[in-house]
Parts: C-alpha cells; structure tokens; sequence
C-alpha cells in the first residue's frame, strides 16, 4: 500500500466541513420552506444550471474556439481564465443589470438604486487587468 499523498488530511477536513455546512443548509431549506417555495427553488436552481452549463459554457466554448485561432500562445490561457472568471460574475449580475424587482417595490427608491453597469464596467476593466498580469507574471513550476 501507497503512502497518502501529502495534503490528503487537509482536504479530507475541508471535505467535510462542506458536507456538514451543505447538509445544515438543506435542513434550513427544507425545515423552513412550504412546499411552494421549494419548488421554487428548484426551479431557480434548474435555471441557474441551464444558464451555465448552456448559455455560459457554450459562449465560453465559442470564444475559446476563436481565441485558439486568433490569439498568440502566451495569451491563450490568461484569456480564457478572465472570459471565466467575468461570464461567470456576468451571468450572476444579470439580475440587477435588468433591474429585476425593481418593478415589485416602486415606492421603495432604495431598492436598485446604484449604477449597476458602472460596477460591472470596473469589474470588467479589473479582469483585464488579472488578465495582464497573469499573462506577465513569471510562472513558476513546483519540483517533487
């Protein structure tokens, strides 16, 4: 028999915290929830994993397919970890960029109230700049 490999013990611990904090959470969900809105958390959630796995991933796999052609090696990987990093945050934006809710509460000047897409612009403008630097920072390889 092998030696585990070093850091098993750590991940093993994380491991578990995750599952008692996931089963904590399904236990709130489901000991405070009607029927109703747990189906419409199962829709939420439905929608959030058709929103990823078709919408996001297939832009991302399109866009990684042009990139492929289009950008010289050294960016390629940089490239694609910030079209990530922002269609993931974008597609978790979507909700206030199109001012979802702001129509249930028009009396209530605090809901919304920010600009949005300015936020989302500064975010962008910072992926780009990880994306700089990532293509700038010497790599470094581990040995062992």
């Amino acid at each position: 028999m092998s030696a585990p490999a070093r850091g098993t013990g750590g991940r093993v611990v994380l491991g578990a915290v995750g599952v008692v904090v996931l089963g904590y959470g399904l236990w709130l969900l489901v000991s405070r929830q009607s029927l109703e809105g747990l189906v419409d958390v199962g829709v939420w959630w439905a929608v959030g994993v058709l929103a990823h796995d078709v919408v996001l991933s297939g832009l991302l796999v399109l866009l990684g397919a042009a990139g492929a052609r289009l950008l010289p090696p050294a960016w390629r990987a940089p490239v694609a970890g910030g079209l990530v990093v922002l269609g993931a945050l974008t597609l978790l934006a979507v909700p206030v960029l199109v001012g979802l809710g702001r129509e249930h509460a028009p009396d209530n000047p605090t809901l919304l109230d920010r600009d949005y897409w300015a936020g989302w612009g500064v975010l962008a403008a910072l992926t780009a700049v990880g994306v700089v630097v990532a293509r700038y920072l010497p790599r470094r390889r581990g040995r062992g």
